[in-house]
Parts: structure tokens; sequence; C-alpha cells
């Protein structure tokens, strides 16, 4: 009894470590940053071991360094595997359901497809360049511990239909850059724009401003429609510039500490949500850290708010009732719920430690009804169902007045 007792301790510590997210714990702050050195090591190493030099000399060390990086990927992988079951989503399914469904997450495959390459090589012959190669996967771990790759990873992901728009424009810009050039100069004796997909490569490295030169017009007019396109291609080029910087930016302000996947699912009102869904809903999540002592209040004019405890203590009064006392809530917990469906000042709450908070304001909310419908649905399911903190007590008093 005490062994299965010790083992459900230290499977929930691991949890904590590995996928909780908790940016005031030492252990899983020494953890990331570890393995985040690994990574970059791992890819210095990758570039390093292609000198001929190097590698000769020290090709004993990159074998050890490489066999050492394996198993401690591999355990961490078989780690992640082990403790997902503590993961709420997957709670309620059977051990090995709920591992397969989390070994299909995306940032699993990729810890996967990190370390496979290298069991591969014993089952069948493979080319050790190919080997080597596919050991870059291992810098896409990055976006699982580095904070910036994971925001940058975000940006991308919601700027995705500004940033598709922009392509779709440069691939006209290319097409009708190259049918001009082809109308002006295809039909010239030895030209090297006798077709559009010939002259597609001209107008890639003009618009782009580079400019290398290997063809060239050769009329005049030929010569001003390339002026024409190196001013467009100025001015369209940096669009996509634009965009990731004020992505960046409005990133930037909404995050104080990156929002994991672990810690949005650790949130009871979002126990009802699918993995997928916990996913898209993190897009729409703000992050605060509140020091120890301070009033934990919504930022800006509308007061609506959702408010989700990552870690830490915070307790909480209701306004409406000050005749009942004041209720702690700590990590997983909520309040704040009919805060954000009314628009309602939510309960007054004070950070009894240091918290990071999860944050769902109504002009997110809102934003999630016009842009993801379903998902929104399913939050008004969520917050309906969503237990009043003070429901309890009001109960007791109520009991206790009659």
């Amino acid at each position: 009894m005490r062994g299965g007792r010790a083992l459900t301790t230290l499977k929930a510590r691991v949890y904590k470590v590995l996928e909780a997210g908790h940016s005031h714990d030492w252990q899983s702050r020494t953890f990331e940053f570890s393995m985040a050195a690994l990574i970059i090591v791992n890819v210095i190493a990758f570039t390093v071991e292609t000198v001929p030099a190097i590698h000769n000399r020290h090709a004993v060390f990159f074998a050890v360094f490489d066999y050492v990086s394996i198993l401690i990927f591999t355990l961490e992988y078989a780690a992640r595997l082990w403790v997902c079951t503590e993961h709420p989503p997957f709670q309620g399914l059977e051990p090995w359901r709920a591992r397969l469904k989390f070994a299909r997450s995306p940032f699993m495959i990729v810890d996967l497809l990190a370390i496979a390459p290298f069991y591969l090589s014993f089952m069948m012959v493979v080319d050790l360049r190919v080997l080597r190669i596919f050991r870059l996967l291992r810098f896409f771990k990055l976006a699982r511990y580095s904070p910036a790759f994971n925001t940058m990873l975000r940006v991308l992901t919601r700027e995705r239909s500004a940033l598709m728009g922009v392509a779709i424009v440069m691939l006209g810009l290319i097409i009708i850059s190259a049918s001009l050039l082809y109308l002006v100069e295809g039909h010239l004796p030895g030209s090297k724009y006798s077709t559009v997909p010939e002259a597609m490569w001209w107008a890639v490295a003009t618009l782009t401003t580079v400019g290398y030169g290997d063809v060239t017009p050769v009329t005049s007019l030929g010569k001003l429609l390339a002026g024409v396109v190196m001013i467009t291609g100025l001015g369209f080029f940096a669009l996509p510039i634009g965009i990731i910087a004020g992505g960046f930016m409005e990133e930037f302000r909404r995050k104080e500490f990156v929002v994991t996947w672990g810690m949005a699912a650790r949130a009871s009102v979002f126990r009802i949500l699918n993995p997928q869904e916990i996913a898209d809903v993190l897009t729409a999540l703000k992050a605060r850290t509140a020091p120890p002592g301070s009033v934990i209040a919504v930022d800006g004019e509308k007061p609506g708010a959702l408010f989700m405890i990552g870690s830490g203590d915070v307790e909480i009064r209701d306004a409406d009732r000050p005749e009942l006392d004041p209720v702690n809530l700590g990590e997983g917990e909520f309040w704040g719920a009919r805060s954000l469906l009314t628009g309602e000042q939510a309960e007054t709450a004070r950070a009894v430690s240091t918290c990071d908070l999860i944050v769902l304001d109504q002009e997110d909310f809102k934003m999630l009804s016009r842009t993801r419908p379903q998902l929104y649905q399913r939050l008004l399911s969520c917050l309906a169902d969503a237990t009043d903190p003070f429901a309890a007590l009001a109960a007791e008093k109520k009991e206790s007045d009659a």
C-alpha cells in the first residue's frame, strides 16, 4: 500500500515538473533550462561534427554525447507518456487509451521523431548522413521549453490567415511579373524568357530585390518593367514582416509567462473540453503574475473576466454577500464565471502567495464566438456548469439563519 502511494506521489510530482509549467517551481525551471541547453548543444554538435578535421579528432566524444542525449530524450519521452494520465482531459480514460491519444499530440510526435532514427538504425541500414540530418529535428523540441520559440509559433498560428493572404498576393505578383516580361522580351532571339516558367525565376529574384543578375532584361521597356517590379516588391515583401512584428507585440502584451497546454488542462472549468479544444482556447488566454498581497482585478474598462489559477493561492470575497467568509482557492481552481457571462465585476480577489493566473476576458471570449463558434458553445456549457465558489457557504448561512 505504501509503495503504491509513494508511486502515485512520485507520478504527480514528475507530472508537475514535466507538464505543469510552474514558473515559480525551481525544479520545473531547472528541468526546462537543462533540456533547452541540451537541445541547443545538440544542434551545435551536429554543425561542428560536419567538419572532417574536428570529427576525426573527437569522434569518440561526439558518439558518446549522442548516446547520452538519446538516452535523456528517451527517458523524457517515456516519462511524459507515463504521467500523461494526470492530465484532467485523460483522467476518465483507460491508461493505454490516454497514452495513445497523448502520443499523437504534435509535441509528442516531434519528440518521437527526434529519437526514432537512432533506434531504426539498429533494424535497417541507414546512411549516417541521413541520421545526422534527422538529429536537427531535436531543434524543434525547443518549442516545448523556449518561451520565445513558443511565442513565435503562437504568432504564426494566430496570423496564419493574414500571412496566407500575403502569400497568395505574392504568388500573383510573381506570375504577373513573369508574364509581362515574357510578353515584352519572350519573342527576342535567344531570349531567356521564352516561357512564363522561365521568366518566373527572374520575377522571384527581382521582387525580393535580391537581383542575382544571371538573367536581366535587355530592352528599355523590359528594364522599365524591372524597375516597377523592384519597387512593388519592396512594398509587398514588407507586409509579412509588419504582420509578424505586430503579432509579436500583441503576444508580449498578453503574456507575462507562457501558458502551456498542461496549465490550461488543469483548470477545472475546462474539464469537459477535449485536448484539441484546450489547445484552441489557448489562443484566447492571457497570463498574469500576481505578487503576494496584491489585489487581482481586471485590466481595462470592461470588468468581465474568468480567472484560473495556474499556481499559487488566492483569497476571494463576494462583494454582493459581504456576510460570507472569504474562500481560499488553489491550483486549478477558478473564479469569475458569472462575471465573464454577464460583464459584472468579478469577486474581490487577493493573492495569498505569488500566483500565475490565466485570464479569459470578455473581449477574447466574444472573439471566440466569431472565430470558433463551436468552441464558444462548448465554453458556454463549461461556464453554465461552473460551481459558485460561495455556494456551500451560502447554503450553510441559510441553514443557520433558518
